[in-house]
């Protein structure tokens, strides 16, 4: 979009948000008075006090507002510095509740008024296809060969409660019915009152967990998605797709759409730095994916059965389905002559057969006698399908149309399995494994002394070898013992819940050809590569570091060049997918190089694919901030080299992220479509022809290197850096929260080097630094311009306009520097006690903090950041004004509990409430 267009675009758009300001001063107004009747006049005119000299302070530079904002913070006791940080970050849930419906209020707008469809959504990615001379057949093929999933993780930057978060729901509906519809004065009051009856119960339910959360926590947090968003908008979706792609081209008129969009997730089978994923949390965690989708099933059984009164006296039925309602328990004299009833009724049964297998107590409500449980999710299908047919042949096709639908594409997406569950563990892991197998079976192999190649050759033999490498007679030691139970555990969740529960083992830190095959022989020992070399679920080596990166290719290469490891390949429908971690390349080698790296490792991988006719999958590790791959998706999935996408995608939903997109249903279709559209975009309409001007990589390899000199000498090189860090973010008190089940930190070291790529990222966020979304820039800008003094700019500008991938880069690193705050960064810089170490570390950083904006200002022709992109800097403009203030009550804080003798618990837990409250302002931190 050019500048024109955007501001165009944005002055078409005023109306809605006047309506998005009076939601915001609705809310604001009631959570004023919520607060004022609650902990009385005093507090209100603190958090009054506090906002106006923020604002003054940020937006008008005052010193004076500076000096009398720095007075009543040092004032604040602990009691009212509770208060006031629940205040504000009650205020920033209560605003992202209204942007959300804000977005609800655009896409409905545009729809009414049948404006021309926007980027990132289906109707404009099929009129581009149009546009391109894409053929129906061509559209056919790509949406049966598609496979795209979001994969729901765990990660500990997610701070909300489900507390919370059923609450802000309850407000976000109320505002929805409260914008639809005229109201009378008196529903209008009682909408209100209704809004502040839920704003009260939010101001007195905890924001924090009292206790840590456990894996099947998680799972059950991540469940609420499914309720919230998955189970219905799924099949919605799909709706919108057939209907889309059906006015497409006539002959696509009854063309089915296979099920290309489906879900997944890692919170349960993900053990990489998590003691407690084992055995019993995968069977666990299995269970509860096959409980709740089957009580969905259930619940939209009755409703069927309700609806489908439909007289065998009146419409003739098919055999089939006289048939199936004949094996119904219902024997009522009522429900005779009601074919279909009895059916669904028969169905219901079976279903409930099933839950009960599962969980003998689960409370199943029974029409007559038990029904046989159902062998797997196709028996329930065809059930379903003779439905439809019969609805479909004597004149109900119209009854097809609505739940039936639905619960036959719900059927098809979750099946009993609901969501495919990966599992993923390190390489050292399954190398320590290996190493233990082969010396119980022939002492002194000493496997980990071996070569790459003799490691190699040894698991090619041990794949074809006939015995098994497990014997009952030897013992092993814990972790072989709990590595092999949890595998075996993944069997039996196949079993029962079908083979789509499980598809996916995943190797972090892969390096080599060996760390994939060493999993290939551990997997053979529990019938999940089969003695033929077929195996039953995908092999997928994860790569992270830089390094790893730039030698994925050549990995690949090798692995497909070795007879037993193509024959895995082949077994799998001669697909590989190839897991990329943006989060430890990005700390590893800074913002630039990562993103670099990444895409040049891209470009390899598509070579080395096609060179052995190998169909690739890259399952994108993103997190929630650009500082982890973040960023609008859709212009991530477009920037994409050409050929990296080819309807196969997958990519992880990570932290607050989750709920940012999937809490709210609507916002949460609209995600999915967006993904949708950016997947079927880049496979068909960006040929080879888009591919970027040599110059151009020529010149991101030139300026990737000054990027990674320049962080690398900060962060790696700079002795004292480690200090600043612990001393100026909150990452100690990050690891106090109960927001997660894994560690902070791989070890008890406090080396950048050994700490997990979440929290680095989420701490430097807290401090409203950033600095993993756009340190090194600067610097590599002005090592470009000093090499090409003449044309550098000129040529950078062509780029940035020409070349999506760096276009992309570029915007996403703006949004990070738009959400910092240097100011409010050199509050937390006073943290640090040693004074030599906070000055030379904060003044480097905020050296190449502005160095990096005018860089970005002069190559994007902007003169003040998100001058392109006015409505992002209205709603950051209408935000700031209340995350400031969290920023500096967090500072003052955090200078109370890190006094060598104060043990007062509150004021960690008010630490803890900023936190919370400072994620939800930012809303991508993580």
């Amino acid at each position: 979009m050019n500048k024109e267009t955007a501001r165009t675009q944005f002055s078409a758009d005023r109306e809605p948000d006047r309506a998005l300001k009076n939601d915001i001063r609705l809310l604001g107004r009631i959570l004023g008075d919520t607060v004022r009747e609650q902990q009385g006049e005093d507090i209100f005119d603190l958090v009054e006090a506090i906002r106006q000299n923020s604002v003054r302070f940020h937006r008008d530079g005052d010193e004076g507002a500076r000096r009398k904002l720095e007075s009543i913070l040092e004032s604040l006791t602990p009691a009212q510095s509770v208060q006031i940080v629940r205040a504000y970050s009650y205020f920033s849930h209560l605003s992202n509740i209204a942007e959300d419906q804000n977005q609800i209020r655009r896409m409905r707008r545009d729809a009414i008024a049948n404006q021309p469809a926007k980027p990132g959504t289906l109707a404009r990615a099929l009129a581009s296809a149009h546009e391109a001379g894409i053929t129906a057949p061509q559209l056919q093929d790509f949406f049966d060969n598609a496979f795209m999933v979001p994969v729901l993780t765990a990660h500990p930057t997610e701070v909300r409660r489900k507390s919370t978060m059923s609450r802000e729901m309850a407000i976000a509906h109320l505002l929805e019915r409260r914008d639809r519809q005229e109201w009378s004065p008196d529903e209008e009051t009682e909408i209100e009152d209704k809004i502040r009856r839920a704003v009260l119960i939010l101001w007195q339910t905890s924001l924090l967990r009292r206790t840590k959360l456990n894996v099947r926590d998680e799972v059950s947090n991540g469940l609420a998605y499914y309720d919230y968003t998955f189970l219905r908008e799924v099949p919605r979706l799909y709706q919108q797709v057939e209907r889309q792609v059906r006015a497409y081209d006539a002959s696509l008129e009854e063309a089915p759409i296979g099920s290309f969009l489906r879900l997944g997730s890692w919170i349960g089978g993900d053990r990489d730095g998590n003691p407690y994923v084992d055995a019993e949390v995968v069977r666990a965690t299995t269970r509860m994916h096959g409980e709740r989708i089957l009580a969905f099933y259930l619940d939209e059984l009755d409703k069927l059965g309700t609806e489908l009164s439909v007289s065998a006296e009146i419409v003739e039925v098919t055999d089939e389905l006289r048939e199936l309602a004949a094996s119904s328990p219902d024997s009522s004299p009522h429900r005779m002559a009601e074919p279909y009833r009895r059916a669904v009724t028969a169905i219901r049964g079976r279903i409930a057969a099933n839950i009960s297998a599962i969980d003998e107590h689960y409370p199943v409500k029974r029409a007559g006698e038990a029904m046989p449980a159902y062998h797997n999710a196709d028996e329930f299908r065809r059930d379903l399908h003779i439905i439809d047919q019969s609805l479909k042949l004597h004149g109900s096709k119209l009854l097809t149309r609505g739940r039936l639908r639905a619960l036959r594409r719900a059927a098809s997406c979750f099946g009993f399995h609901l969501t495919t569950l990966d599992l993923r563990q390190n390489s050292d892991v399954h190398e320590r494994m290996i190493a233990e197998l082969l010396d119980a079976v022939a002492p002194g192999t000493d496997y980990t002394s071996r070569s790459e190649d003799e490691r190699v050759a040894l698991l090619v033999k041990e794949l074809n070898e006939v015995r098994p490498l497990i014997s009952p007679f030897f013992s092993y030691s814990d972790e072989t013992r709990k590595e092999l139970a949890i595998f075996q555990a993944a069997v039996e969740a196949r079993a029962i819940y079908g083979t789509e529960a499980i598809r996916t083992s995943i190797i972090s830190k892969a390096e080599s050809v060996s760390d994939m095959l060493e999993l290939a022989v551990i997997l053979k020992e529990v019938g999940l590569v089969a003695p033929d070399g077929k195996s039953k679920i995908d092999i997928v080596p994860l790569f992270e570091t830089i390094e790893d990166l730039r030698n994925c290719a050549a990995v690949m290469e090798r692995a497909f060049s070795q007879p037993a490891y193509r024959r895995l390949v082949e077994s799998r429908g001669d697909t590989q997918e190839i897991m990329l971690g943006y989060s430890d390349s990005n700390k590893d080698g800074g913002f630039v190089t990562s993103g670099w790296e990444l895409y040049k490792a891209e470009i390899g991988l598509v070579e080395t694919f096609k060179r052995h006719k190998v169909k690739m999958r890259l399952f994108h590790g993103r997190g929630g901030s650009v500082g982890r791959g973040g960023g609008p998706a859709y212009e991530a999935i477009l920037a994409q080299p050409s050929g990296a996408v080819g309807g196969q995608i997958r990519v992880t939903e990570q932290g607050e992220i989750i709920s940012s997109k999937y809490s709210n249903p609507d916002v949460g279709r609209r995600n999915l479509e967006t993904f949708v559209a950016a997947t079927f975009e880049a496979s068909l309409l960006m040929p080879e022809a888009h591919a970027p001007r040599e110059e151009y990589l020529d010149a991101m390899e030139e300026l990737s290197g000054s990027a990674f000199n320049a962080y690398r000498a900060l962060v790696y090189d700079t002795p004292e850096f480690e200090a600043y860090f612990w001393g100026s973010t909150v990452i100690t008190e990050i690891a106090t929260l109960n927001i997660g089940s894994r560690p902070a930190s791989r070890t008890k070291t406090r080396k950048i080097e050994h700490l997990r790529a979440i929290p680095w990222v989420f701490s430097w966020a807290q401090c409203r630094l950033m600095l993993p979304g756009w340190f090194g820039f600067g610097s590599a800008f002005k090592a470009w311009i000093k090499k090409h003094p003449d044309t550098g700019l000129t040529f950078l500008q062509d780029m940035y306009r020409e070349w999506g991938f760096f276009r992309t880069m570029l915007s996403n690193m703006e949004m990070v520097l738009a959400k910092s705050n240097i100011g409010i960064a050199s509050r937390y810089a006073e943290l640090v006690p040693d004074r030599k170490v906070r000055d030379k570390i904060f003044q480097a950083i905020r050296a190449e903090w502005l160095a990096s904006i005018d860089a970005l200002l002069k190559i994007t022709g902007q003169k003040e950041l998100l001058q392109d992109n006015p409505a992002l800097d209205a709603s950051l403009k209408m935000r700031i004004p209340y995350l400031d203030p969290l920023n500096h009550v967090q500072v003052e804080l955090l200078k109370l509990h890190r006094a060598a003798d104060n043990q007062d618990e509150s004021i960690l837990r008010a630490v803890q409430i900023t936190i919370n409250g400072i994620s939800a302002g930012l809303r991508n931190s993580g």
